[in-house]
């Protein structure tokens, strides 16, 4: 036979289920997985035989049918055995048998709508099995399902997967013609307010004839109850028989608002399922004891099945010595006296405790009271007294729960003080005078050794501190967790009404503020405006200075051009004479009289000392268009043809 690492994983994972009964998956593949998927490694270790019948491989078949161990002995095998259940012995099974009879998974990706659906089938199931799967994740009835997606024709609610020869991974979508969305959206919300409502489970504890009443809110899962009953009942989650489930909670990780069962209350039943494994091991005289655990975080939950007893797993057992106090005498500093005490109490009762404050009491009703209102918690404190009867079983069974470890976490700050000692009681008595009064200390005072542990829950209101609840040790889980809800309630209405109160004065000093801001920003923009409105007058200033300048500078330049000009010639001279007349951009005209041999720098001065100078201004002939100003200024007016009378205009450069 070929090794285990080589065959099928899904067929080793078949085969090891079959042999020992695992229905858990997830629980059958952790084990096969310690063992390297070995299927025989795997089985010798959930169920070790004693003859050596099962040990390194699968016996080899023969022709008659008859197997034969490895040290070749005969060894009789039943033509048609049963699978044995975990506490069974598992029959050696011919390989060739094996395989014969176990069915193929197959996988199907069903789509509906916006939804997918994984489902894993053996291909020796039906589609109507598939239905109602789909029923219980789509929540749809399975009569108004219609299953597409076949490769085959004719597909029927009783047709057998394996008769339709389908692939390992399939693919499928579901029509629901008869439902409209709008009844899915109203199924929906139906689904979404049962998870917002509470159920009331009537459970009746059949061994102990006791019943419990609890309650619990729609998205609690049924797996999460059951850990809560085995707080209540000590047994254990996978030892659980339970009646009065639906059909519909085949799944224990479904809620209770999708169980299907009645709203607002429910009975249902319980006891411990008998066990032949617990028969055979109580007989055994080894002490190795090999134990998988299917339910999560109960570690020593089967302890009392294998004859432990409960006081040697928390370390309390007779063994002659006297176990150290959980808080050294006359403490000085509370902080150092909580790692004490918190070290010791994890050694006596595992970790699994409420995380205890390390710092003083004051320092405690700081963390609890004094932040904002929505982090405010109530205030635990566990006084603890070593001589007290009841404080082991108190310690082990009810503040070590599980369920209430969890409940004080999210909403208690825990502080704890041992009274064991006179001068740690005496201190105590001191610490709760001045922080709740006489009143308290002296009810404290009052207290027999054996009425201890005491649970006091104290709220902080805005002026004092109030002990809402003191409980003695003598209490079972329930009970307990029960006057912790209850002083949550009244807590609850009181933070409320403290958050509220905390939003108005919020909102209050927001508008304040806002309006703090607002005054600012104003006062910065008007300050910025004044800043801007200075700077724009400080630069017209020195633009109007410049300005001034410039013009003071062009009008020198004017009159001393004009009084450098040569006097107008008369016209009576002998003299060759030109007679100009230039238009300015303004329309006027500027007439004079120039000697024909003057310059044309002449003639440029004079138009510069009226103001239009030649970096600005061109001089141009009417007919024909000439650019006077482009030419060689020391040719004369004769030379330019400016004889002996011309029409000018002046024109501004671009």
């Amino acid at each position: 036979m070929a090794s285990g690492n080589n065959m099928d994983r899904e067929m080793i994972l078949a085969d090891f289920q079959a042999c020992t009964g695992i229905d858990n998956i997830a629980e059958a593949i952790a084990l096969l997985e310690l063992n390297n998927w070995d299927l025989v490694a795997a089985i010798n270790g959930v169920i070790p035989q004693e003859n050596g019948i099962l040990q390194s491989g699968f016996p080899a078949e023969t022709s008659q049918g008859t197997t034969y161990s490895p040290n070749n002995q005969p060894v009789a095998i039943p033509s048609s055995s049963p699978p044995a259940s975990s506490s069974a012995f598992c029959p050696v099974v011919p390989t060739r048998q094996i395989l014969e009879r176990q069915p193929r998974m197959l996988n199907f990706r069903v789509d509906y709508r916006d939804r997918s659906v994984d489902v894993v089938l053996e291909d020796s199931s039906s589609v109507g099995e598939m239905k109602q799967i789909l029923e219980m994740e789509l929540q749809i009835p399975a009569s108004k399902m219609q299953l597409k997606g076949w490769k085959t024709g004719d597909v029927t609610d009783i047709t057998v997967l394996r008769s339709l020869h389908l692939p390992r991974n399939n693919s499928l979508y579901v029509l629901t013609p008869d439902i409209t969305p709008t009844a899915m959206t109203s199924q929906a919300s139906a689904l979404q307010e049962s998870l917002s409502q509470n159920f009331l489970l009537v459970i009746s504890h059949r061994e102990a004839q006791r019943d419990y009443s609890l309650n619990f809110p729609g998205s609690k899962t049924i797996q999460e109850v059951k850990r809560n009953i085995y707080d209540l009942t000590n047994i254990p989650v996978r030892h659980q028989q339970w009646e009065g489930w639906p059909s519909s909670a085949r799944d224990d990780s479904i809620t209770l608002a999708e169980s299907g069962i009645s709203h607002p209350c429910h009975h249902l039943s319980v006891c411990r399922r008998s066990s032949p494994a617990h028969t055979r091991e109580q007989s055994e005289e080894c002490s190795d004891v090999h134990m998988v655990s299917d339910s999560e975080g109960d570690d020593f939950e089967d302890a009392s099945e294998f004859g432990v007893d409960e006081s040697e797993i928390f370390g309390m057992g007779c063994t002659g010595t006297r176990k150290s106090p959980m808080m050294p005498d006359n403490v000085e500093n509370e902080g150092d006296a909580l790692l004490h005490f918190t070290a010791e109490f994890s050694s006596r009762y595992g970790d699994c405790h409420p995380v205890f404050f390390i710092g003083s009491l004051e320092a405690a009703f700081q963390e609890a009271f004094y932040g904002k209102a929505r982090d405010r918690k109530l205030l635990a404190i566990y006084l603890h007294h070593d001589d007290s009867v009841l404080a082991n079983v108190f310690c082990s069974q009810m503040l070590c729960a599980e369920s209430i470890v969890s409940y004080l976490s999210q909403n208690f700050i825990s502080w704890a003080w041992d009274v064991t000692k006179e001068s740690n009681r005496a201190r105590l008595l001191t610490i709760c005078t001045r922080h709740f009064g006489s009143v308290v200390a002296q009810t404290i005072r009052t207290y027999k050794t054996d009425q201890f542990p005491l649970f006091l829950i104290v709220m902080g209101k805005r002026s004092s501190n109030e002990v809402l609840n003191v409980i003695q040790g003598n209490t079972t889980v329930d009970e307990l967790m029960m006057r912790l809800m209850a002083a949550m309630e009244i807590f609850g209405a009181q933070q409320q009404e403290d958050i509220r109160d905390e939003d108005e004065r919020e909102a209050r000093e927001m508008v304040k503020r806002e309006q703090d801001e607002a005054y600012r920003l104003s006062l910065e923009a008007d300050r910025a405006k004044r800043e801007a409105q200075e700077r724009e007058m400080a630069e017209q200033v020195r633009q109007e200075q410049i300005r001034k300048e410039q013009e003071e500078e062009r009008e020198a330049i004017r009159l001393s051009l004009e009084q450098a000009l040569p006097p107008e010639p008369e016209e009576e001279i002998a003299e060759p004479i030109s007679k100009l007349r230039i238009r300015t951009p303004s329309g006027e005209f500027l007439e004079r009289r120039f000697l024909g041999s003057c310059k044309l720098q002449v003639l440029f001065d004079f138009v510069a000392s009226k103001g239009y100078p030649r970096e600005e201004f061109k001089l141009l002939t009417t007919f024909p268009r000439r650019n006077v100003t482009q030419l060689d200024p020391n040719r004369s007016l004769k030379e330019a043809k400016l004889f002996p009378q011309e029409t000018l205009f002046l024109e501004a450069k671009e």
